[in-house]
């Protein structure tokens, strides 16, 4: 066990991923066990390895890693007078050897990490935890001030290895970046967190591409300028490939979800022609696809939400590594009735809270206890 006097650094690749990485393995057992774990193959930045700005510190305690903390910067949509655009500080990624807990490591981090914020005139400081986290709960509300924002729905759904048949009543058309791009700046600058450097993001290679549907019979040519008639009822989203960052894999899984993982694959091998929805292999790391920026205009698109879904789904299942189809929306959000997920492997009530880091007048208070201003939000693929 370390001894000795705390010290907050930040992250050396060449000095610190072998102790991250066995910090990561450590963190899966104890008082928080996580069904689902992160295998950063060999990456310990991997999930903010995209972001404009990010930085990642490592607490030592004598000669032992005990603590870690993730962190990256952008500007993004927050409605708060006299201006809609704010910057960004999300915090993640936090880690505490399950021998080193309730010593206060971890509010040296947050407090270490928040200077950073500071020194880089960063408005708002956030941060995304399960609503039942009651130690990650306790950290950031009760002991540094953050408070409850918003509460999106995670929104988790298997790829059966079989393809979905897809409405003939529906066109699917692929954008280019700038065509994207035009549409997202156009029909969703309001949405909370949009990013400020939305086209990075279209542009970035884990970006598979942004897809809309509309009626067949309808046009969608020419359209990448004011002006241009769209169809009455169209929808769009995009997908990112987190699976190229990292994997998921089951971490301590209760025997009956091993069983019946186990049983699905078994049955799906022997009786093929059943046809059953099949449960994908989850006892080896997997990736996933995440779909980002969905949204729908007129009185068709919930249904076009549905069949882009349907077409992401079977983009899914020519992909080896990709096991489950995932999106989150605003807690409120209608896209929640067209969007298929499978309960057991979502989340409800993800709990999003948020932190004034600037003492400006009359707005320290406002912004985390304001309403939304819409139902929808945007989620950036890049803090997934």
């Amino acid at each position: 066990m370390g001894c000795g006097e705390l010290k907050i650094r930040s992250y050396d690749v060449q000095v610190h991923r072998a102790g991250v990485e066995d910090l990561e393995r450590r963190c899966e057992v104890g008082p928080t066990e996580r069904v689902l774990c992160i295998d950063t193959m060999g990456d310990p930045i991997c999930r903010i390895r995209n972001s404009p700005m990010c930085k990642m510190l490592v607490a030592e305690l004598g000669s032992e890693l005990v603590g870690v903390i993730q962190g990256s910067i952008k500007l993004a949509t927050v409605h708060k007078p006299p201006k809609n655009i704010a910057k960004l500080g999300y915090v993640l990624g936090l880690r505490i050897a399950p021998l080193h807990r309730r010593k206060g490591i971890g509010s040296r981090l947050v407090l270490e990490l928040e200077k950073w914020f500071i020194a880089n005139d960063v408005d708002y400081a956030y941060m995304a935890t399960e609503k039942d986290n009651e130690a990650s709960v306790n950290l950031f509300i009760n002991k540094h001030g953050y408070a409850n924002f918003r509460t999106p729905a995670i929104l988790v759904n298997p790829v059966d290895h079989r393809a979905l048949r897809l409405s003939s009543k529906t066109e699917v058309a692929k954008l280019k970046v700038e065509e994207a791009e035009f549409l997202y700046r156009k029909f969703m600058t309001s949405t909370e967190f949009f990013p400020d450097d939305i086209g990075n993001i279209l542009r970035n290679k884990l970006s598979l591409g942004t897809w809309v549907a509309y009626p067949r019979g309808e046009s969608w040519d020419d359209f990448g300028s004011d002006g241009k008639v769209l169809p009455r009822s169209w929808a769009m989203l995009s997908v990112w490939n987190s699976g190229e960052l990292f994997k998921l894999r089951l971490g301590k899984a209760p025997l009956s979800c091993f069983l019946y993982t186990k049983s699905s694959i078994l049955i799906d091998k022997i009786f093929p022609c059943f046809k059953l929805p099949a449960i994908p292999d989850f006892l080896s790391p997997f990736g996933f696809y995440f779909m980002y920026g969905v949204h729908h205009e007129g009185s068709l698109s919930g249904k076009l939400v549905q069949h882009l879904c349907q077409f992401v789904h079977n983009m899914a299942t020519k992909s080896k590594d990709c096991k489950v189809i995932v999106t989150e929306v605003g807690g409120k959000d209608i896209l929640r009735l067209y969007i298929p997920y499978r309960k057991s492997l979502s989340c409800p009530e993800d709990l999003w809270c948020i932190k004034t880091l600037k003492n400006e007048e009359n707005t320290i208070h406002q912004l985390p206890k304001a309403p939304p201003t819409t139902t929808s939000l945007f989620v950036d693929p890049r803090e997934v």
